[in-house]
């Protein structure tokens, strides 16, 4: 253990915006700039990726809105972007005609501020009004506008927020629900909204009538109103962590009625169903399924139910999309996508088919449904090596290539595998190598990348960026699909909770012992690098297998555990790591903490931290401190920190090309 337990010596780079944190931050920059950006590969690798992002013959990916399909895009002469609109006729054309709704580049002129777009809520089923949410420099606290879709105009007396990470969703077209920053008591502890209002148009939305409170201690606390036609509903919550919820029916007279299912299951209403995802063992049925109950007959205490899905050892549910009559289904058999359609029977009961027209051996997603008017689907498919393809089809019916996106860095010699390591326990975990043939070529670059949290699943996809950064210089990229992640379901993500968090440390230093076995690559010409949750692995690799990498990057990564839950959204992280204010749980957050294991008289590959100043989620004073003692201990270690970008890291695609040409100048330097 290193001796950094008591005091900390360097608190004051916690401060964000402090005087000597900036300063040190902008010698600590400097410094990496002179010892990266003056490589002289360095702009021509920008410039390459920057190509990539503003890339005009882009899929402009799009969300269906009555007659209209809705995107956002950025590219060289659209820095913050464009919000717009179009027909499917026009989008079936190689250059669509394109509505433009807002321009964000020239209100940020305008207005002075470096404005990010956060998305839009629009109205339904009438979509004329939106919400639209817009980040200060890219943080997650945004400040809200109404806008009028028919004047293309923010409403001059709408509703309208100043910045707080705000919840607002309508209800009609004169009322909203909201959870915002009004002041002492309506935020929870980790930052997030803790009351739910309903406010009219017009009113101050300090006299919003509250119709639902969180605790204090509970992470949020959200209110939704379900308004598809003849099933219209209004629902309020509570998040308890980050995994655990309440959802209560919100009756016109203000009653609640709780949906009885277990605190950590994920359960929702549409139409006529209650649609009830389970993280643990119910009612007979194991953890990771997925049920469908009669919603009415639910609340009346009928426990009847239909199982949609049920895991095995080797396939897990990776999400589900609602068409007008069907469901569409997204499982992972070893990580490797498959999709089913799913209809209720007028009489009751399912059927299930797959779905036609879906390429075998492709990363398949469903990127946008409409559930209210048709069975039109939108599927995305592509793969490690295969540039993205978007399919329409409608669900009975045939199927259109929309687009093709054009290959953006050469494959040739270039094969995807997928091998197990054999982890300490003695589990199997899967990892992707996309790369050489290394029996002909022998050992050589590698980058081994993973998250191992919060059930997040790391599944194959097309990397324009590390294509052309990493894999066209001969390097090879490997994908490590640890526990802590949700590649197994729940079971998978909860072998890694709190105490036990070392097994996705074990699972991701087998995987990278299990490359040198086979002759990929070997310890020197091995990198790893992770991002916030896999910062936190790359801080456990930094600390606890040194020897196994020649270098190492962690992005806005959580590296202190034992003061996380104090930094911004850090309390709503306790269900996943521990609380570091319960002693019997202090015990082992000290032992994960990188921060705290660090020592003089050990060996560490060279470490690049990156962060963000307007990382208002994972405090930039993780990375700030770590090199602060790296640099103490007489380690070598690169830092540098956008002074915007929120918890991305990057608020448009000059920023995110300077960062990622920074890293792989990096891993090129010291991977031999």
């Amino acid at each position: 253990m290193g001796d950094v337990t008591g005091d900390d010596p360097y608190l004051w780079l916690e401060e964000v915006e402090g005087e000597a944190a900036l300063a040190w931050v902008a010698e600590r920059n400097a410094e990496t700039a002179d010892a990266l950006s003056a490589d002289p590969g360095f702009d021509p690798l920008k410039k390459r990726l920057r190509e990539v992002l503003d890339a005009s013959d882009r899929i402009p990916y799009t969300v269906r809105r009555g007659p209209h399909l809705y995107n956002f895009w950025r590219d060289a002469e659209h820095v913050r972007g464009l919000w717009r609109r179009t027909t499917l006729e026009q989008y079936r054309k190689d250059a669509p005609e394109w509505d433009v709704l807002l321009d964000l580049d020239a209100l940020a002129d305008a207005e002075g501020e470096k404005w990010v777009w956060d998305g839009a809520r629009v109205r339904r089923p009438d979509h004329d009004l939106a919400l639209v949410r817009l980040s200060r420099d890219g943080g997650d606290a945004v400040v809200v506008r109404e806008f009028d879709l028919g004047t293309r105009q923010f409403v001059e007396d709408g509703f309208r927020l100043p910045e707080a990470k705000t919840r607002i969703g309508w209800i009609d077209a004169d009322t909203v629900f909201v959870g915002t920053d009004t002041g002492p008591g309506s935020l929870t502890d980790s930052g997030y909204p803790r009351q739910v209002c309903r406010w009219r148009r017009g009113t101050p939305v300090a006299d919003a009538e509250l119709v639902f409170e969180a605790g204090q201690e509970d992470v949020s606390a959200w209110g939704q109103h379900d308004s598809t036609p003849g099933f219209e509903r209004d629902f309020v919550g509570r998040s308890l962590d980050f995994f655990r919820s309440e959802t209560h029916l919100l009756r016109p007279d203000g009653t609640l009625v709780r949906l009885d299912v277990p605190d950590d299951a994920l359960a929702y209403a549409h139409r006529r169903h209650l649609i009830v995802t389970l993280k643990s063992e119910w009612l007979g049925r194991p953890t990771g399924s997925l049920l469908a109950f009669d919603f009415d007959a639910f609340l009346a205490g009928d426990r009847t139910h239909e199982v949609l899905f049920t895991p095995d050892e080797r396939t897990a549910l990776a999400g589900h999309a609602w068409t007008r009559g069907h469901l569409i289904l997204e499982t992972l058999r070893d990580v490797s996508t498959r999709i089913e359609v799913l209809t209720p029977a007028p009489g009751g009961g399912w059927t299930r088919e797959p779905l036609v027209g879906v390429p075998e051996l492709s990363a398949v997603s469903v990127v946008d449904t409409d559930p209210d008017v048709s069975d039109e689907y939108f599927l995305d498919v592509s793969g490690f090596l295969q540039s993205s393809a978007l399919y329409r089809g409608r669900i009975g019916g045939d199927s259109e290539t929309l687009k093709q996106a054009p290959d953006r860095f050469d494959t040739a010699g270039l094969a995807v595998r997928q091998h197990f390591a054999t982890s300490r326990d003695g589990t199997r975990v899967p990892y992707f190598v996309i790369g050489p043939d290394h029996a002909a070529t022998g050992p050589g670059p590698t980058l081994l990348y993973g998250y191992g949290g919060f059930e997040v699943s790391l599944t194959p996809y097309y990397g324009a960026v590390t294509g052309r950064a990493w894999l066209e210089q001969g390097g090879t990229y490997v994908i490590a699909n640890i526990r802590g992640g949700g590649e197994y379901g729940p079971d998978w993500h909860q072998a890694a909770l709190r105490a036990e968090r070392p097994r996705a440390f074990e699972d991701f230093a087998a995987v990278a012992e299990d490359l040198v076995a086979r002759g990929i690559t070997t310890p020197a010409a091995l990198g790893a690098a992770g991002g916030s949750n896999g910062g936190l692995l790359m801080g456990a690799m930094l600390t606890r297998y040194p020897e196994l990498f020649g270098a190492i990057v962690a992005q806005v990564p959580l590296l202190d555990m034992t003061r996380f839950h104090k930094l911004l959204a850090g309390a709503s992280w306790i269900a996943e790591y521990g609380d570091p204010d319960v002693e019997a749980d202090l015990l082992h957050l000290l032992d994960l903490s990188p921060y705290h294991r660090l020592e003089a008289d050990r060996t560490y590959p060279p470490v690049l931290l990156m962060t963000s100043t307007r990382d208002d989620r994972v405090h930039p004073g993780h990375a700030r401190k770590t090199a602060a003692r790296l640099r103490e201990l007489g380690h070598p270690v690169l830092f540098h920190e956008n002074t915007g970008g929120g918890h991305a890291g990057a608020g448009d695609n000059e920023q995110a090309a300077h960062n990622s040409a920074l890293m792989y100048t990096f891993l090129r330097r010291h991977l031999t």
